[in-house]
């Protein structure tokens, strides 16, 4: 009998250890589960970047219409810009004419100003239109504007940033081409300056151009005198600019 309850008891410890074992392993793998629930979720992948936007390029609208036809054949260029005209833009030189070899010895004139250090040239081109300065071989820089109401560019010259011209489409294969440059400035005029001077030339110019003032006594004495031109300080050597290049 005595070995009878000793089993039973024997049994009953081992039944008890099991069970404590598997409890145990029961609350090792709740405990278990609970640390993994504990972790926090793994991030969300973050977006890719935008893709960069890329400015869509349009082709610049056309130059408008000429309002009339301005031919220059037979004008003489040192006779555009007025004695007025000339002291509005300090240009207190007296004119000099020249040709333009590269434009069928096209007729210029120069202005100086001594004062402000800056020149303008004017070249009457009855040869080639406008158009010379946008083909395929010019390697400049045109922008369209209007110039006293005709279609012009402004011609900017790659690593040349002392000189800009304007061109005005004022005839049907003829332009008017305007150069305006540093003449020895210190420090020398931006190169934005020197394009708003070589426009308001170009406006004054085809003002004068399309309503010429009568001739007077003085201009035409003026220009008529050969030794006038050297008469003043400065050099009275005529302005160039480069021509568009192919």
């Amino acid at each position: 009998m005595q070995s009878s309850r000793t089993a039973s008891a024997r049994n009953g410890r081992t039944s008890a250890m099991r069970l404590g074992g598997v409890c145990a392993a029961a609350l090792l793998t709740l405990s278990g589960c609970g640390f993994l629930r504990s972790e926090p979720a793994a991030e969300t992948p973050a977006p890719p970047p935008p893709v960069p936007h890329t400015p869509t390029t349009s082709t610049p609208p056309p130059p408008p219409p000429r309002p009339y036809e301005l031919s220059m054949s037979g004008v003489d260029p040192c006779e555009l810009l007025t004695a007025a005209q000339r002291g509005q833009l300090g240009f207190d030189r007296d004119p000099l004419a020249d040709t333009e070899g590269g434009f069928g010895d096209a007729p210029t004139c120069s202005f100086r100003n001594t004062t402000a250090k800056v020149g303008a040239r004017l070249s009457l081109i009855t040869t080639e239109s406008m158009s010379v300065w946008t083909d395929d071989t010019a390697q400049v820089q045109a922008t369209p504007v209007v110039v006293h109401g005709f279609p012009a560019l402004v011609i900017k010259t790659p690593d040349l940033d002392l000189s800009c011209n304007v061109a005005v489409d004022l005839a049907e294969g003829e332009h008017l081409d305007v150069l305006y440059r540093d003449d020895g400035g210190q420090p020398a005029p931006p190169l934005d300056a020197l394009c708003q001077g070589a426009q308001l030339v170009a406006e004054n110019a085809v003002a004068s151009l399309a309503d010429p003032a009568p001739e007077t006594s003085e201009s035409a004495t003026t220009s008529a005198d050969p030794s006038a031109a050297g008469s003043t300080s400065g050099s009275s050597e005529p302005l160039m600019s480069p021509r568009p290049t192919e």
